[in-house]
């Protein structure tokens, strides 16, 4: 199944409009998957992550924000690997109850680890996004793009400067192949 909710720049930034700002100079009348390969093949990083957390729907992106701080890192461990293990949860059960408990760990976590942002990206993928005793508070249609995106840069800032490269084209390949309904193996 192809997951391209936007067949062209400009209708994600019509969806999105706070995403001029992350994704930045975007010719309009490009195709998604053109423009974003064109990002992956300039080595522009901020820009092609920026551009696939948008275009991938909310359930998806979390899944490639996971599999792509998997990728960059071979070990994980403590409140990071807790918060990885909680997106990837709500990445294979996303109900209610799952959501609340991303939602929960991402708030208690460090905001400069990677992985912290994937628990938010799940905790606001829908719902409410304060604690259950206070008035209900829903979620911004782009949060979870958001996170998605501020999780895999700051992976991204973290890679040795020799393999960034190699690691980000990985990476965004399986962003595209995710867009086009072409799934990897898991990791």
């Amino acid at each position: 199944m192809n997951q391209v909710r936007f067949s062209t720049v400009h209708d994600l930034l019509e969806a999105y409009p706070l995403a001029r700002y992350d994704v930045g100079k975007a010719a309009p009348e490009k195709l998604s998957l053109d423009f974003l390969q064109e990002a992956v093949d300039a080595a522009n990083w901020h820009q092609a992550v920026s551009f696939c957390a948008y275009l991938l729907p909310r359930r998806v992106a979390v899944a490639w924000g996971c599999r792509s701080l998997r990728q960059m890192f071979d070990h994980v461990d403590g409140n990071e690997a807790r918060s990885l293990n909680v997106a990837e949860t709500w990445v294979r059960q996303p109900d209610e109850q799952t959501r609340n408990k991303a939602l929960a760990v991402g708030n208690a976590n460090d905001p400069e680890q990677p992985a912290t942002w994937l628990a938010l990206a799940a905790g606001w993928s829908g719902g409410s996004v304060v604690p259950a005793e206070f008035a209900p508070v829903e979620a911004k249609p782009d949060q979870t793009a958001r996170a998605v995106r501020a999780a895999v840069l700051i992976g991204f800032c973290r890679l040795p400067r020799a393999s960034q490269d190699r690691i980000m084209t990985t990476c965004l390949e399986d962003g595209i192949q995710l867009a086009r309904g072409e799934p990897r193996p898991p990791r």
